[in-house]
């Protein structure tokens, strides 16, 4: 037992009346101060009020950093500026870089409040003089402070969710551009679902445009990695694509340009990309397809669904200069329509140890092979991401071509 009655280093819990009216902060009181006569004032203070909190008391700025370190509950620290270990404003910085979550009520003497102010200007949510404390005073300036610092937390989480808002609508118009088609009877219908819960695009992108011969060239890829670097590598790569088809370029010299390009650009040795491209003759009897590591595709014919997967070679940038990728002819018939996604549509789990996969992704395209094709890549987005909600939702970004001649495809 200290000299003032207050258990050195221990937590104390006021014994309320089961008549008052108390509140619960639902917080732990911290409070720091040197002096055992001030720390009591504020004990017996804390009694009278109408909170019902447990009160801390560390006597050091260091003892309060290692409390808030291991504190897993919201704080409010009642701070005096004047400490053995620290003195004035460096106090408040130094509790914030141990708990930026932290609110802070300064405690200052009578001729200091501009002292008090200056806190408040460098991150305290109040202050105030010892002098003149009373029990209302003190937990009116508690509840206060932590509602103060609620409210910033949460324009700061508002803050950052516009940011990410912003970044991701330059990097859609990047990653995700418009089809350029210069004929109506072409149908090009794609979405795009972010994996993360207010997460950046990362490198997921595709690309439709028709050249003036009435061909339609299609891509969709996916850049190795979840951050920025690799999304602007997705950017990257997508206009170069679209740079290369318009001037002409063969597949294998858009494959190997665009490798080129990545192992050029990669942050990391690492990093690589799966890409499939494909045209679709002016006459809508084949496609020419070119896989570099990148999943197969679904081929809708009528209500029928079939798995496609057409001969491939190595993804772009694992080994550089020496992929080999064929070009395969693919037969169509009148209103036939081709899927092409990125691997986060089937690598969503569905159970503790189970994925959807290939199979069970073909299993759900035909059990909407009815759909047209809007509302059909609505429908396996949506299967893919409640099947794995329960397991966290899904591990990666999911972009979705529906492609095909036809109105009957809309």
């Amino acid at each position: 037992m200290g000299p003032v009655g207050i258990p050195a280093q221990q937590e104390i819990n006021g014994a309320p009346s089961p008549s008052s009216l108390l509140w619960n902060v639902d917080a732990t009181i911290l409070l720091v101060e040197d002096d055992a006569g001030d720390a009591l004032l504020v004990e017996e203070m804390l009694t009278d009020s109408e909170l019902d909190s447990a009160l801390t008391w560390r006597k050091s700025l260091a003892e309060a950093r290692a409390f808030l370190r291991t504190c897993a509950t919201p704080v409010c620290v009642l701070l005096d500026l004047h400490l053995p270990d620290v003195h004035g404003l460096d106090a408040v910085r130094q509790i914030l870089e141990s708990d930026s979550d932290a609110a802070i009520v300064v405690l200052t003497g009578l001729e200091e409040s501009g002292t008090g102010l200056r806190a408040v200007a460098g991150g305290a949510q109040d202050y105030l003089v010892k002098g003149r404390l009373d029990p209302e005073m003190l937990s009116r300036a508690i509840r206060y402070a932590l509602q103060r610092k609620e409210v910033e937390r949460a324009a700061a989480a508002l803050r950052s969710n516009q940011l990410i808002a912003q970044e991701n609508a330059r990097l859609e118009r990047g990653l995700l551009p418009v089809p350029l088609l210069r004929d109506d009877r072409f149908q090009a219908r794609a979405r795009y679902e972010p994996g993360r819960v207010h997460g950046l695009l990362s490198g997921d992108f595709y690309d439709v445009v028709q050249t003036a011969d009435g061909v339609v060239h299609a891509v969709i890829g996916d850049v190795s990695g979840h951050s920025a670097a690799e999304a602007a590598l997705g950017v990257c790569l997508r206009v170069a694509w679209r740079t290369a088809v318009l001037c002409g370029t063969s597949h294998l010299e858009q494959i190997e340009l665009l490798e080129e390009i990545l192992v050029a650009e990669r942050s990391d040795s690492h990093v690589f990309a799966t890409m499939t491209s494909l045209t679709f003759a002016s006459d809508g009897r084949s496609a020419q397809i070119v896989r570099a590591g990148h999943p197969g595709l679904l081929l809708r014919r009528g209500e029928e669904v079939r798995w496609v997967e057409p001969a491939g070679g190595m993804a772009l940038g694992l080994l550089p200069g020496m992929g080999r990728w064929p070009t395969v002819d693919l037969p169509l018939a009148p209103g036939d329509g081709l899927v092409l996604f990125t691997d986060g549509l089937f690598e969503g789990r569905t159970g503790p140890d189970s994925r959807l996969g290939e199979e069970g992704l073909l299993a759900m395209a035909q059990a909407h092979g009815n759909l047209p094709g809007r509302r059909f890549i609505d429908a396996l987005v949506a299967g893919a991401t409640e099947g794995a909600a329960p397991y966290g939702g899904l591990a990666d970004d999911v972009a979705v071509l529906h492609l095909g001649w036809g109105s009957e495809l809309s």
